[in-house]
């Protein structure tokens, strides 16, 4: 056996499979969404074996894109779990045959208990498809497994109906990646979506700046006391009119400038860039990398003619965001 060949092979029946789903959905997808969005209770999702753990997945996409959901093992729910479901809920019940023992035995709970039912099944013909509020077809013509026995096109069909619902949802409820970030505060995504400027920034003395007529040989002080590496030159009244780097200075030597005696409006570079407090330390570091820059002035607003701080690369690298 060719392991390539099987490989894509397996790939290609997987993704004709997606295909071939993609081209039925109808109505009945838009019912599973009005149904669950009408609902004042939860999504709760249920299966057994493979489609447990697909359901698992499924749960976890919702719950972390605004939609309240967990999952409920049919099995427990039998022996007292059933508890967990309250009337104005929706079941996602999933089972490839539509005749898992486990999920039929809870079905008639779920509708005493005043829960909506909507199946995902590969047979619409099945008991659980007929007793469902809503069906979604998630059949395939074959498996990818060669003896047809293993659920693999079926499985990846089922989490890819999930993902639809989730991500139809999410747009349905206006979703927006702040809100994504409240659900998932932890990581390096986590805190990209939440760390803003004002978080991480150096202000008040920490804020290296000199005044236009400041010479650079005190200047050059100032940008090593602060440690940032630059510092910023303003006027007589606060309002930044440039920046000078110590790789401006270097420079400068370099080419055998005699520059400690100059004033500092005559080295600095004019029109430094600037940034809002409110805007997220991600924003921030892309002016950075697109710029070649390590520091950026940061001001209150737009209007502001005077930095409130300012924020350097190695602080948004050291807080985890790349």
């Amino acid at each position: 056996m060719n392991v390539i060949e099987e490989a894509r092979r397996v790939i290609m029946v997987e993704s004709l499979a997606l295909s071939a789903m993609a081209e039925r959905i109808d109505s009945s997808f838009e019912q599973a969404i009005e149904l669950i969005l009408s609902s004042k209770g939860r999504v709760i999702l249920s299966g057994m074996g493979k489609s447990g753990l697909v359901g698992q997945k499924i749960a976890s996409t919702m719950a972390s894109t605004g939609t309240p959901a967990f999952f409920l093992h049919p099995a427990e729910g039998i022996h007292g779990d059933l508890g967990m479901i309250m009337s104005g809920d929706v079941v996602i019940a999933i089972s490839n045959s539509g005749e898992t023992e486990e999920m039929l035995r809870i079905l008639p709970s779920i509708k005493r208990l005043g829960a909506h039912l909507v199946a995902m099944s590969g047979n619409p013909a099945s008991n659980l498809a007929k007793l469902s509020d809503v069906f979604l077809d998630v059949s395939v013509q074959e498996e990818a497994c060669p003896l047809g026995l293993a659920p693999t096109a079926s499985t990846t069909a089922t989490l890819a109906m999930g993902d639809a619902l989730s991500v139809a949802l999410l747009q349905k409820r206006g979703f927006k990646a702040e809100d994504f970030a409240i659900f998932h505060p932890g990581g390096a995504l986590g805190k990209k979506l939440i760390l803003r400027i004002e978080d991480l920034m150096h202000s008040a003395e920490a804020v290296p700046m000199v005044e236009e007529d400041t010479l650079m040989k005190d200047a050059l002080f100032v940008i090593t006391e602060k440690g940032l590496g630059v510092t910023g030159v303003c006027d007589s009244v606060g309002a930044l009119k440039g920046v000078i780097t110590d790789g401006d200075l270097r420079r400068s030597l370099e080419k055998g400038f005699d520059i400690l005696n100059q004033k500092a409006a005559a080295i600095m570079k004019h029109g430094p860039l600037r940034i809002k407090r409110t805007e997220l330390a991600a924003a921030a570091l892309k002016i950075m990398e697109q710029r070649a820059i390590t520091s950026l002035f940061v001001f209150n607003d737009d209007l502001d003619p005077s930095p409130c701080g300012i924020i350097h690369l190695h602080d948004i690298l050291k807080a985890g965001i790349a």
